[in-house]
């Protein structure tokens, strides 16, 4: 079985939102990691040396590869980041070898065989 590591960049507001649309859309869990950081095409806005920024949070998921583009879609779509600028990002990667995983390998094997 193969693997995509889908990597998303959230406000910290969408990001409960964004995992129940990944866990719908076949992603068996999240890696979720608080108070991030970053910086688009424009700097963001400062007030007297303070610099105003929504909070983000970097989801980690480890998808099997067939469901690895609908979870990526589904993602975007509710976290509304071609909407709405500065809302987010999100892009997967191969994963050439993954261990602690082989308990979900039958739950998965399942799920795709339904969907294929």
């Amino acid at each position: 079985m193969r693997f995509k590591l889908i990597i998303a960049f959230v406000n910290d507001d969408v990001t409960d939102v964004v995992l129940e649309a990944s866990r719908d859309a076949g992603a068996t869990g999240a890696t979720v990691i608080n108070n991030a950081r970053g910086e688009g095409i424009k700097q963001t806005k400062t007030f007297f040396g303070l610099t105003l920024e929504t909070q983000r949070d970097v989801l980690l998921l480890l998808v099997e590869e067939h469901l690895s583009r609908e979870i990526l879609e589904k993602i975007s779509a509710v976290g509304e980041f071609d909407d709405s600028p500065g809302s987010g990002i999100a892009f997967q990667i191969d994963v050439e070898d993954a261990v602690g995983v082989s308990h979900q390998i039958k739950e998965l094997t399942e799920a795709i065989e339904e969907r294929l």
